[in-house]
């Protein structure tokens, strides 16, 4: 396994919809456990495919200790409403307040191509709804009303400099105390 760099606001692919996955090959399952080690180094709780420069409709999430891969996801039910604050791996140090469905049922295919489904509140819900936008070209900060994302988006100008070509070098086992004091979708 290995950690891959992690693409920030700015870069194309993360404005870019997804493909659908057909192939389970081996390829597909080295992705899965990169973007696990890529997520786990970053210290995140989900991880997109976009993120890494990918555009294959997948991601993966480690919420509360559960860990799913969920591969062509698409919300079948949403209930309700929740405000959470949100960060993102490819926005670092950046949060701001996102409105989403309080309940979602989500069904996918995991690893080996079986489907399942996950019904998700709180920060499952969250992590579910964010990473499902991130295979659709969509960031959180598209759901802040215009004056916030201008706000974040001129913090942003200020944060960029730190990742030459929209590239976030994240190494494993760096920090491991701040693990869980920083999560990001």
């Amino acid at each position: 396994m290995s950690v891959l760099p992690i693409r920030v606001l700015g870069d194309p692919v993360l404005r870019e919809e997804t493909r659908l996955v057909d192939t389970f090959a081996p390829e597909l399952q080295q992705l899965i456990d990169d973007m696990f080690e890529t997520m786990t180094a970053a210290h995140g709780v989900g991880l997109a495919a976009p993120q890494v420069g990918r555009t294959e409709r997948l991601t993966v999430m480690d919420v509360h200790g559960e860990r799913f891969v969920l591969i062509n996801p698409e919300i079948v039910e949403h209930e309700g409403t929740i405000k959470w604050e949100e960060g993102c791996l490819s926005i670092p140090e950046l949060y701001g307040d996102v409105t989403r469905s309080a309940r979602v049922v989500v069904e996918a295919l995991d690893r080996e191509g079986k489907t399942f489904q996950v019904v998700g509140t709180e920060l499952l819900g969250v992590c579910l709804q964010h990473e499902i936008d991130h295979l659709h070209g969509k960031l959180f900060i598209d759901h802040l009303s215009f004056l916030k994302r201008q706000k974040l988006l001129a913090e942003w100008e200020d944060e960029k400099p730190k990742y030459p070509g929209l590239i976030r070098i994240v190494v494993a086992g760096e920090d491991e105390d701040e693990a869980h004091d920083d999560e990001k979708l």
